[in-house]
């Protein structure tokens, strides 16, 4: 029920407003002067007032000024009662705060219809302050499940770097060196290396489709694949009479891997993938390369070449078969397995680096090697894209021989 304070210096005028307001169901108090009044509205808030303007001591512009400055929870509706019609008066009573005016005489449809008016401006006021309230509640609520994720995502960003062993590594002759970076906490591309005998070493780097934590929950599943810890489930490796590990074919791996995904995993997801065996007997790389963009090979006389033949991705179409190339790596040549992340860089005017950007770089940076040439594409990456939020996963396998 909705109180309502009648201030009249009238005794007979605030009965006759009281009855009628009480009549349509509202609380009424009275005050028999602006002081009063405000008294009570500092001691109980009232939602609508009916004011006198013209009383002695305080008058009603004085107490609608004065009653604006109590703080309260709620809005209170101001309406003066006068005998002012002018233009001037009226705006004076707006500029104190007042919301409506009634003419005295008080007509009781008039007084009804005014009152009502003001009921209903509480009401959706009121409802708009409980929406908000319920809003910024869920705000809350959602900030906090926020912050779990932020953390869960934080944690699982280590997880996924802890993917990477060895960032760096030396196979007699042969230097391998990784980097990978993700676009936001957790990423889809993922790079490794796995010894294999004295012999041979095998690397890859993999990009699965789509970004975020399905997809980097899909890459710790295929590192378990071509795991460098476990190597009896590693597919890339197949065991010998004498119970030693030998590299299997990389083109047959990949056409295993890829029945596995498809029977294995409902997931709507593929990945490209390079697989190769390195030999560093002789410097003979066969690889597979399963959609993934073309390696590039730098001589050590500076010319740089894109190998391969590219081939459809992995876990998206039963049956596919999977070719397989080669390259020999002399001294002072080296390889560079990059994600599409490098080469679909684009610049502020949306060009994209393209394979003969990334050549330019390197061109650039022969001096560079092993993790510094890594660290130096980044750099270059982004002064290309002219800033460091990076739209892709960032990710690459540098073989040095």
């Amino acid at each position: 029920m909705r109180n309502v304070l009648v201030v009249d210096d009238s005794k007979l005028q605030r009965r006759i407003l009281s009855a009628s307001l009480a009549r349509w169901g509202f609380a009424v108090r009275e005050a028999a002067s602006g002081t009063e009044a405000l008294a009570q509205c500092r001691e109980t808030p009232p939602d609508i007032v009916l004011s006198d303007w013209m009383m002695p001591g305080m008058d009603g512009l004085e107490f609608c000024r004065a009653f604006r400055d109590i703080p309260r929870d709620q809005y209170g509706y101001f309406i003066l009662l006068t005998s002012k019609a002018e233009k001037e008066a009226v705006a004076r009573g707006l500029d104190c705060g007042a919301d409506d005016f009634l003419n005295k005489p008080v007509n009781s449809a008039e007084l009804r219809a005014r009152i009502n008016a003001g009921a209903r401006l509480l009401r959706a006021q009121r409802d708009l302050k409980e929406k908000n309230r319920l809003l910024s509640d869920t705000l809350d609520q959602l900030q906090t499940l926020y912050d779990a994720l932020d953390r869960d995502l934080i944690e699982a960003r280590k997880l996924q770097q802890s993917l990477l062993r060895d960032r760096q590594r030396v196979f007699g002759p042969a230097r391998v060196s990784l980097v990978l970076q993700s676009s936001g906490h957790v990423g889809g591309d993922l790079v490794g290396l796995y010894p294999i005998n004295e012999a041979h070493f095998g690397v890859f780097a993999i990009d699965v489709s789509g970004h975020g934590i399905s997809s980097a929950l899909m890459t710790a599943r295929l590192a378990g694949y071509l795991s460098s810890a476990a190597p009896e489930h590693n597919i890339a490796l197949r065991k010998t009479a004498d119970g030693h590990y030998a590299p299997r074919a990389p083109a047959q791996a990949v056409g295993i891997l890829n029945r596995m995904i498809l029977d294995e995993m409902a997931t709507e997801h593929y990945f490209t993938l390079l697989l190769a065996d390195v030999d560093i007997r002789d410097g003979t790389v066969r690889f597979a390369q399963a959609g993934h963009p073309h390696p590039l090979v730098q001589r050590r006389d500076g010319r740089i070449e894109a190998i391969g033949t590219g081939g459809l991705p992995v876990g998206l179409i039963p049956g596919a078969t999977f070719e397989q190339s080669q390259t020999t790596l002399r001294p002072g040549d080296r390889l560079l397995i990059q994600s599409d992340g490098i080469t679909e860089c684009a610049a502020p005017d949306g060009s994209l680096l393209n394979d003969e950007g990334l050549m330019d770089m390197l061109a650039g940076m022969q001096d560079l090697t092993g993790s510094d040439l890594l660290t130096g594409v980044l750099a270059r990456l982004n002064d290309y894209a002219g800033h460091t939020d990076l739209a892709d996963d960032i990710s690459a396998v540098l073989l040095e021989f």
